[in-house]
C-alpha cells in the first residue's frame, strides 16, 4: 500500500503516529509524512520522509492573543470530566464554534490543504492516516479517493462532544443553532469538488491506541492499538545511573517537552514540588532544561535534576510519577504500570487523570488545589499503599493485551482493500 500520513506541525501530536508508522515501513508499505514545514526536522528524526505542505500555522500567535478566553471555555467540569449530557446547547455550540475558528481552520490552514491535496492527487495513496484534528487529511482523502482514518493518541472527547451537539440539532435545535464545524468542512470540501458528510470528522474508522478502560465508545468503527512508547523529540540516551535499581523508591517529576517548545503555561512549578518532596524516603528525578533550572531556588538532597531522559527508561525503575496530564506522559506512565500523580487543568487531560483515580491507579490534584503540602500527602499515600502499584499495573495489563502496531497493519490492508472493492493482496 501507499500510506500518507499527516499531523499539523505539532510534535507532540505528531509523535503518536510514529510507531505504526515504522510497522507500516518494516512490512513493506511506502509511507509519506505530511505536515507543515516547521515539523519536517522532527518528522525526518524519526527515520521518515517527510513531505511539507503550505505554510506553517500562526496557531501560537492566536492563542497567544486569545488563551485565555479558549482555556476560560473549557474549564466546564461537565466537559472536562466528560459529563457531556448535563452541557446546555449553548455551551456545546460555543465549543465547536471556538474550536473551528481558532483552532481547526488555523491548524489545518487553506495554504496546508491544498498541497496536501496536490501532493495526494499526484501521489495516490491507497490509505490517509490523519491526527484527529488534521482535518485536511480527510479532504485530501476525499479529493484523491484514498480510504482514511483518523489514530487517537488521547480519548475521542471531542468527539463526543460533537456527537451530542448533532443529537441536540436533530432533535430540534437546528432552529437556533447551526454547525460551524460542518459549515467549514462543507466549504473545504468544496473547493476541491467534494461534498461534506460526517466521515470527514470521524474518519472511516479510528485507529484508537487508549486502553479500553480509558478508550470512549462512540458507535464509530475502531481498531484497538496498543501504545508504544516514542521519546525522539530530543536525543534519547540511557545514562549509567540508571543501569541500577533504585535503592529507594524513585519518583519522576515531569512537565513534559510540550510547554518548553511552546511556551504553553505549566502545571509543574518545581519549588513547589522540591518544597514537597524534601526530606521524602524517596529519590526524585526532575527533568529541567537549563532555563527551568536557572528559576530553582534550593535543591533538595534526595532530588537529581536532569534535562532529559527517556520516560521509558526511567519509567520501569519508579514507584510514582508527578506529571503535567500530557498525553504522551500519561501513555508512556500507563503503559509501564506506575502510579500516577496528575497536575493538569484542561481538555482530555482531566477526563484522563479522573479515569486513573477512579480505577485506583493514581491520584488527582486540579490545579487550584495542588500545594507542597497537598503533593506531599498524595505521594505519601500512593509510595505507602500498594493498591495504587496493583491497579496501576492491571492497568498496564490492559495496554498490552491490545493488538501491536505490526498486527495492526495486516487489519489496515484488509480494511484499505475492502474500501477500494480489492483483496488485501492485491493491495499494492
Amino acid at each position: 500500500m501507499r500510506v500518507l500520513m499527516t499531523c499539523f506541525a505539532e510534535a507532540s501530536h505528531f509523535s503518536g503516529s510514529v510507531p505504526l508508522a515504522w510497522a507500516l515501513r518494516t512490512a513493506g508499505h511506502e509511507v509519506r509524512v505530511a505536515s507543515q514545514p516547521a515539523l519536517t526536522g522532527t518528522i525526518t528524526g524519526a527515520g521518515l520522509t517527510a513531505v511539507p505542505v503550505g505554510s506553517d500555522p500562526a496557531l501560537h500567535t492566536v492563542l497567544g492573543a486569545v488563551g485565555g478566553d479558549i482555556m476560560a471555555l473549557h474549564h466546564v467540569a461537565d466537559y472536562l470530566e466528560k459529563r457531556h449530557e448535563k452541557l446546555p446547547t449553548a455551551f456545546l455550540k460555543g465549543h465547536e464554534t471556538v474550536m473551528t475558528a481558532l483552532f481547526y481552520s488555523w491548524i489545518n490552514n487553506e495554504s496546508m490543504v491544498d498541497d496536501l491535496v496536490t501532493f495526494a492527487r499526484a501521489w495516490r495513496p491507497d490509505l490517509v492516516i490523519w491526527e484527529p484534528f488534521t482535518f485536511a487529511g480527510a479532504v485530501a482523502a476525499r479529493a484523491s479517493g484514498a480510504a482514511h482514518a483518523r489514530l487517537l493518541s488521547f480519548p475521542d472527547m471531542f468527539g463526543s462532544t460533537r456527537g451530542l451537539f448533532l443529537d441536540r440539532l436533530a432533535a430540534g435545535a437546528a432552529e437556533h443553532y447551526d454547525d460551524t464545524l460542518g459549515e467549514w468542512l462543507s466549504w473545504t470540501l468544496g473547493r476541491y469538488g467534494c461534498t461534506f458528510d460526517e466521515e470527514a470528522v470521524t474518519g472511516q474508522w479510528s485507529i484508537d491506541q487508549m486502553p479500553p478502560s480509558i478508550r470512549l465508545s462512540l458507535g464509530h468503527a475502531v481498531v484497538p492499538m496498543r501504545y508504544i512508547p516514542y521519546n525522539g523529540q530530543v536525543p534519547t540516551v540511557v545514562p549509567d545511573w540508571l543501569w541500577a535499581r533504585p535503592e529507594r523508591p524513585r519518583v519522576c517529576v515531569t512537565a513534559g517537552m510540550t510547554a518548553r517548545a511552546t511556551g504553553a503555561p505549566n502545571a509543574i512549578l518545581a519549588d513547589e514540588v522540591f518544597e514537597a518532596v524534601d526530606g521524602l524516603d524517596a529519590e526524585v528525578v526532575a527533568t529541567l532544561n537549563a532555563a527551568e533550572q536557572e528559576l530553582v531556588g534550593t535543591v533538595p538532597d534526595n532530588v537529581r535534576v536532569v534535562e532529559h531522559v527517556p520516560l521509558e527508561a526511567l519509567l520501569p525503575t519508579c514507584s510514582a510519577i508527578v506529571h503535567h496530564g500530557g498525553a504522551g506522559t500519561w501513555a508512556t506512565a500507563t503503559a509501564t504500570g506506575v502510579p500516577q500523580i496528575s497536575l493538569g487543568g484542561v481538555w482530555d487531560v482531566v477526563y484522563r487523570a479522573r479515569r486513573i483515580e477512579q480505577l485506583g491507579a493514581g491520584l488527582y490534584l486540579p490545579p487550584g488545589e495542588v500545594s507542597a503540602s497537598s503533593l506531599r500527602a498524595a505521594l505519601v499515600r500512593v509510595l505507602a499503599e500498594p493498591a495504587f502499584r496493583q491497579q496501576a499495573e492491571l492497568l498496564r495489563d490492559e495496554v498490552r493485551s491490545e493488538p501491536h502496531p505490526n498486527e495492526v497493519v495486516g487489519v489496515l490492508q484488509r480494511l484499505t482493500a475492502r474500501r477500494h472493492g480489492r483483496t488485501a493482496t492485491a493491495a499494492r
